[in-house]
This record gives C-alpha cells, structure tokens and sequence, in this order.
C-alpha cells in the first residue's frame, strides 16, 4: 500500500475529530480549551488567559495566589483576554471567571511550562508492557511520585488557514500510573529530571504528529523566503481550496514523472525505447499479473518499473480504436502502445481505461509497455482484470493477464523527491496554522523538539528549513531568547540494506543549528534501534534533553553535552582531532579498537581508520591514505563508534568536508 493511501486514511479520521474541552453548560465565560482543571500555568510571567463570554460584557478574573482581581471587556465578536500575573512556582491554586456566573478552575500549579513539539518519536507514548517503552510497567508504577508533573494533548489537525481555537484532545491531566501510560515518553521523562533536580512543577503541551515533516510545522511568514515552498504558501492566502490543491498536485506528480525521464534507462533522450516493440526484452525477468511485485519476487523495491507485454491481435482488430483498461496501480502509471504513450494516472489504486487509437493498431504482434511508479509499500499492476477490448464491441476482449517481463529502472532514492499527496498535513504551514497557532498567547518556558526522520532525504534543504522553524517560532511567541532543545535523529536502518535516506546528512543539519542562540542538541546515535524507527529507551532521551535544560536555564553545572569536534590538524598522514566537551578525557567504549572514523584522500574514497584516543584528542590514520583530506566520525545510518566522555554522552557524528555525494552505508 502506497504512504499517500495510508496517510490519506490516517489524516482523514484524524481530521474528523476537533474536540474542546467542554466546560460547564451553566457557565456563559468559557476559557480557551487549553485551560481546565489541573493545568500548570508559567512562573514569574504576565501569562496569558483568554476565551469566550457575552459580548459587550466584562470578565473578572480572580487568581487563588493573590488577592488582585483582574477585569477585561469581552468585544462585540465575544472574545476576551487578560494578562495576569504569576509567582514563583507553588500552588496548588484556583482561578475563578466572573462575568455574572462565576467558573473556577482547580488544582492548578505555578511552575515551568515546556512545548513538547515533532514527529513520532516525541508523539510515542509511554505506554505498558512491550507496547512501552524499555521497563515500561516499572516507569508506570513510578509515576505515582510525580503529581507535579502535568501534561495537556493538542489533538492532530491542519488548516489552510491560522487558527484561533485550540484543539485539544485531552486536558491537562495529572501524572499518575495510569495517567502517565498516555504521555508523551520523551516529554515524560525530561519533566521527570526536572523535577527531581528543582522540584518545579513542569507543565508539558503534548503538540506533535506522527511521520510529518518540518515544513507543514512552520509558518507561511517565514516559508515564504524559501522557494521551494513559497508558491504554495502564497496560494493558500490567496484563496486555493482543497480542489484546487487536489488538481496542482496532480500537476505537480506528472511534472516530476516527466523530469524523471532524463534520467531512467527506459529513455534514449524523449524516446521511450523500452515501449518500441522493436525493443528486446528476450533477458528481462518474468512475472506473473496482476500482482504485487513485492510478492512475485522483486523484494524491497520502491521506485519505477517498466512491465512489458507482447499481445497478438485478429485481424479483423486492425486499424480500429481499442481500450486498454488496468484496474489497479500502485501508485502511478505511464502506459504505451506499440512505443506511443496512450494514458498516464496520478493515483494510487484508481481504475485505468485508456484509448488506443487505431492507427497504432495492427494484426498479429504488438507490445503493451507501463512504467509504474512506487513511492513506498507494495508496487505493481496489483487488480484485475487486465484486458484489451474494442473500443466498438466491449465483447471482443483479450485477457493480458499472466505473465510479463519486467526491468527495474529508477529507484526511490534516484528520484526527486516526490510531490506529496494534496490529502495530507504535510504541505507546508498547514500543522503550524492549526497546532501552533491557537496556543501562541499560551506562556511557555522553551521548547523541546524531535523531528526529522520525515525530513531525512531533504538534508541539505533543512540546513535551512530548520533554523527557520527556530527562529519563526521565537518570532511568533514573541520571545526571541526562548530556549529551542531538539533531539538528533538515531541510529537507524540495518548497515546491510540499502539505506532509506542520508540520515547522517540530515543529522549535521541539524548539528548546524547549534549555530543558533540558545539550542542545544541530544545526540542518541548510541540508543536508537537499527531495525525500529521507534526505538523504546525513550528514558535517555529525556534526560539528554533535559541535562541541556538544567545547564541552561536551572543553573546546574553539568556537561550536558558529548564530545564535539572543536579542531583538526594534519600532520602527514595523520590527522589530530580535539574535542570539546571532554573534560577528564575520552573514553572509547568498544571493547578493543576505536570504531566509527574513517578517513580519505583527495579522492574522496574513505577507509576505515586506525584511531588512538589520549586526553581529549583523537589521531587518526590509514595505511591505505598517505595524505589525508577528511575525516569522518559515525557518519552512517547505523554506525558501529562508541566515543564518550566521562558524564557517559556520546560524541556528536561530524565530517570535515563538504562532500555531499559520499555515502558509507554498506551497501
């Protein structure tokens, strides 16, 4: 099944649920859906609350740590907002809103209050049993300590358009063992160090969506100075519905199949050779279809493919219009006859039912030819009947069903990076208008990221697109010190199968946004799961995160940070690294040689490097590189180093070259 027709499924029910926390039906004031019972609202701040009421009318506010009473005007369209002030952290308190009839809202604590923001690695929860994460039932059990621990869920939608009414899920709930099965793993556990190093309350907006990608989390403001989303954002404020998305990416799907042409195989220059039926495909493989070609022998491939068939036609078929008609592709398809493209379908499983003029026609031999692309999942011709009829008497018809040569041409990781599917979030600003927007008056303390897998084959276009975020964010919460700490990707994809995309690429993106103030990065290229995507130790992740928060905004002096390449120096064929971040010295944990560097020439090609380790540097070198160029450490999906320092972090993946081409991936 192609990742369009899953996420389309997915984000479609998804989108059907937009559900408020409904307060009492006697109350005419009714706060924003992210303020209810047993929220954490931001210390020392003039936080920001605000709803809904009678228009005309006013709304008192009465705050349970102080005795000041606040009032507002709720305007003609019935909104209102106050700024009220808050103490050093404490509580429990209440907050009661008076515009006639009063609602108070209880148990409410005054502490920190983190956005905890990305994919689905910061979505998956923690869970029970072997669905959790590791020690999942212990982890649960001891939730009972951490009361002071609050999280609220904002539920997953998207919009064309910013938004003003926050979507909530579920409210703030109060971390129990039972509570805490649903929280955000990840958010979990980094409030949880917190609070055993400063016993702050910490309050975590659980704001994040499975397999989504940087840009749909950004704002059109700032999207607008990168081309390669500006267009659609500018379309969007002017007007494009979702009918109009639906035909710019059928648009868009055929422009990129037909920039695809220059370099498939399949194609001497504009001719498309392997639908000639002079063309000799007496070498190609066979298979049986309609079928699954995933399940007729071709494992593991997404991409194109070209699948030919030799018909013979009666005479009396000659010269006469006839159909060609294919009942499902996944996903998209180019079709030719005798060498002529008659039909082309953007989508995925959709019926298709192609004239043949009749001039292509002749008695006896001719070649039917389809270029089927896969963008993920099962691909092929997968749904019969497959048959050629006359176009005049449907009667008359040909089963071309049963078996087909096949050649594999362009795969997946050959491809531009496909249009996405105009049914899903993942168009840019359109998470960021529905989940970011509503909640920019919420005070908050920082921010905690993890996201990136979805971005992973664009690397180089994160460079950019990820300080963007950062600094949009900053701009749009009106704070421009707020502290942004973001997850770098795992290790991940076994080193023997051809790599998904250049995770290590994508991980020295966001390496660069350290550049930015106030970042910080936890690197968990040691804790991932080559095999999961997901892998469960989500406890060191958390507590990665939140070393860099109690270094940076607590006070604590710590290392919060692995080795970090600070300098190099050839000498010979040697190359000396030193590291920051490696006071008390580098430990290698490998039980015997230091893994994970390698080394190349001018020639680009790497070799693994013999490395000594002594203090904070690292000597590299190679028998087989008399003069060294550049030097790379755990830049592979999956790599085997085990650098440290003393405080037990790992040492951040770098290279020293600009090489974008150079992959150390087994193949």
């Amino acid at each position: 099944m192609s990742t369009s027709f899953k996420l389309y499924t997915f984000y479609t029910s998804a989108l059907l649920l937009l559900s408020l926390y409904c307060q009492p039906v006697s109350a005419k004031v009714v706060p924003a859906a992210c303020f209810t019972d047993n929220m954490v609202l931001q210390q020392k701040a003039k936080v920001s609350l605000w709803g809904t009421a009678k228009p005309g009318g006013q709304v008192i506010i009465t705050p349970g740590w102080t005795k000041q009473k606040y009032q507002t005007k709720v305007a003609a369209d019935g909104k209102w907002m106050a700024k009220v002030a808050t103490p050093a952290y404490g509580g429990p308190y209440h907050v009661s809103f008076d515009d006639g009839e009063k609602l108070t809202l209880s148990n409410i604590l005054i502490g920190d209050v983190w956005l905890c923001s990305g994919q689905s690695n910061m979505e998956m929860a923690v869970g029970s049993g072997a669905y959790g994460v590791v020690n999942a039932d212990k982890e649960i059990a001891d939730a009972a300590k951490y009361s002071a621990i609050r999280m609220i869920k904002i539920d997953n939608t998207s919009s064309f358009k910013p938004q003003l009414d926050v979507p909530v899920k579920w409210p703030w709930k109060v971390c129990n063992s039972e509570t805490v099965k649903d929280f955000s793993a990840v958010a979990y556990f980094f409030a949880k160090k917190i609070y055993d190093e400063k016993h702050i309350p910490i309050g975590l907006i659980s704001d994040n969506w499975g397999g989504t990608v940087a840009e749909a989390w950004t704002s059109g403001t700032s999207l607008k100075k990168m081309p390669a989303f500006a267009d659609f954002v500018k379309s969007t404020e002017n007007g494009l519905t979702q009918a109009g998305i639906d035909e710019q990416y059928k648009t868009e799907v055929r422009k990129w199949i037909n920039r695809s042409r220059s370099n498939d195989p399949g194609f001497n220059d504009t001719i498309a050779n392997w639908a000639q039926l002079a063309f000799d495909d007496a070498t190609w493989p066979k298979m049986q279809l309609p079928n699954f070609w995933e399940q007729a022998g071709v494992a593991n491939y997404d991409g194109t493919m070209w699948l030919r068939k030799t018909v013979d036609l009666p005479a009396d078929w000659a010269g006469k219009e006839i159909k060609l008609n294919m009942q499902g592709i996944d996903d998209y398809d180019l079709s030719f006859f005798n060498g002529q493209e008659v039909g082309h379908t953007e989508q995925f499983y959709y019926p298709r039912n192609y004239s043949i003029p009749g001039k292509l026609v002749k008695a006896g031999k001719n070649i039917i030819s389809v270029r089927v692309f896969d963008n993920s999942g099962l691909g092929g011709i997968n749904k019969g009947p497959l048959t050629l009829q006359l176009a005049a008497d449907p009667s008359k018809s040909i089963d071309l069903g049963g078996e087909w040569t096949y050649k594999q041409a362009l795969p997946l990781p050959k491809l531009e990076q496909p249009p996405v599917h105009a049914n899903t979030p993942n168009r840019p600003t359109l998470i960021y208008n529905a989940m970011i927007a509503p909640i920019l008056p919420f005070n908050i303390k920082g921010v905690i990221w993890y996201q990136g897998e979805s971005n992973a084959d664009r690397a180089e276009e994160y460079k950019t697109l990820f300080p963007l975020l950062i600094n949009d964010w900053r701009a749009k919460f009106n704070n421009p010190d707020m502290p942004f700490y973001f997850v770098q990707i795992a290790n991940y994809n076994c080193n023997d199968q051809p790599p998904v995309a250049n995770w290590p690429e994508l991980r020295g993106a966001q390496t660069d946004a350290l550049k930015l103030p106030y970042t910080g990065m936890a690197v968990t290229i040691d804790i991932g799961e080559a095999g999961n995507i997901h892998p469960r130790n989500k406890q060191d992740v958390g507590l990665r995160l939140a070393l860099i928060a109690l270094a940076k905004n607590y006070n604590q002096p710590a290392e919060f940070s692995g080795p970090m390449l600070s300098s190099q120096k050839i000498v010979g064929n040697k190359v000396e690294l030193r590291f920051a971040h490696s006071q008390g010295g580098l430990i290698n944990r490998n039980s015997s040689d230091v893994k994970g560097f390698f080394i190349a020439g001018k020639d680009k090609k790497f070799y693994p490097a013999m490395a000594t380790v002594k203090g904070q540097n690292v000597t590299v070198s190679s028998l087989a590189v008399a003069n060294p160029v550049s030097v790379r450490y755990n830049w592979q999906n999956t790599p085997e180093g085990a650098l440290y320092n003393k405080d037990g972090l790992p040492a951040v993946p770098f290279k020293i070259d600009n090489w974008d081409d150079i992959r150390l991936d087994k193949k």
